[in-house]
């Protein structure tokens, strides 16, 4: 049984108005053929990777680049290779081994989950996109994607990159725009190929082949048409490349000047001393525009966050 082509009607708000939609199988065929011959070769995609490396590295790779992401991984494995020696280390090293991947309660909540999977599943990662759902901090992308990469389950995984990929490819948009629609959930859905007659191979070297092509080919700002794959296959092609639109952008996240970076700032501080008085801690920010409102609010954050503790008037990392 082949995928059936996407159903325009159930695509109406994902899609321009294109006379072309390539065949799914066809472009199912090539993006894996081109994956086989030009996959990046990563520590999370080899064969003797745990699902536990799997899961460290989906959680890692949330909106941070392969290349901050690989040196990091290789140190947490190292000191943490199962869910148990994470669940059972101090917060503040947990903290200072993340440095500066950003966004460090992803930190606190692998732990959480580490946590729990000992508590429920004998140390071990479960296996099914269910059971990883009521991990605590793993969301639906995160579970489909450990259920597929590390379990060979056919779950629909859909992150940036692929919703890229199937915006241009398969609706004539040059971007997705930053909201998931259920539009666009359909389509992915559609574009699964069927799992009958594999056991659902061709599905997990769907996703991870799409993804990679999205990474690497089908970015968002500079497409590398002329080496695609599918570039004789894809809807935007065919339909002269249009511009995206105002609503099919997403625009950068700032950070001078933000309350992320002066947060990241406090962490930094935090990583490489022990205690520090409070007022020290945030007068020696090397931030100069940023003022001592913001510094004190930020420092609050981060201790109701979980990610710093005020012990009478000195700061450190929890537990430090």
């Amino acid at each position: 049984m082949k995928a059936a082509a996407p159903n325009p009607a159930s695509t109406t708000s994902a899609r321009a108005d294109i006379s072309f939609t390539p065949e799914p199988t066809l472009v199912h065929d090539r993006v894996i053929e081109w994956f086989e011959e030009h996959a990046r070769t990563l520590p999370w995609r080899e064969p003797d990777c745990t699902p536990w490396g799997v899961m460290v590295s989906e959680i890692m790779l949330q909106q941070t680049p392969v290349v901050r992401v690989l040196p990091r991984w290789q140190e947490w494995m190292r000191r943490w290779p199962r869910p148990a020696d994470l669940a059972a280390a101090p917060v503040a090293e947990i903290l200072r081994a993340w440095d500066r991947l950003g966004y460090p309660r992803r930190a606190l909540r692998l732990q959480a989950a580490a946590q729990a999977m000992v508590d429920d599943h004998g140390g071990e990662v479960p296996g099914t996109a269910d059971e990883l759902r009521r991990l605590p901090g793993v969301g639906e992308y995160t579970a489909a994607a450990v259920a597929c990469f590390a379990f060979n389950q056919p779950e629909v995984v859909v992150d940036t990159n692929i919703r890229r990929v199937h915006a241009r490819a398969f609706t004539g948009h040059a971007l997705p725009g930053k909201t998931y629609t259920s539009a666009q959930r359909r389509l992915a859905h559609d574009l699964m190929p069927a799992t009958a007659s594999d056991d659902g191979a061709t599905a997990c070297a769907w996703n991870a082949s799409v993804m990679e092509l999205g990474a690497l080919i089908c970015t968002a700002r500079a497409p590398q048409c002329e080496v695609c794959p599918v570039a004789d296959l894809c809807a935007w092609r065919t339909a002269g490349s249009p511009a995206p639109t105002e609503e099919q952008q997403t625009k950068g996240q700032a950070w001078a000047g933000t309350d992320r970076q002066v947060r990241g700032a406090i962490m930094a501080a935090l990583r490489t001393s022990a205690a520090v008085p409070r007022a020290e801690l945030l007068d020696g920010l090397a931030l100069p525009e940023a003022s001592a409102q913001q510094r004190s609010r930020c420092l609050d954050s981060l201790i109701t966050d979980g990610l710093a503790a005020q012990a009478g008037d000195r700061v450190s990392l929890p537990g430090a």
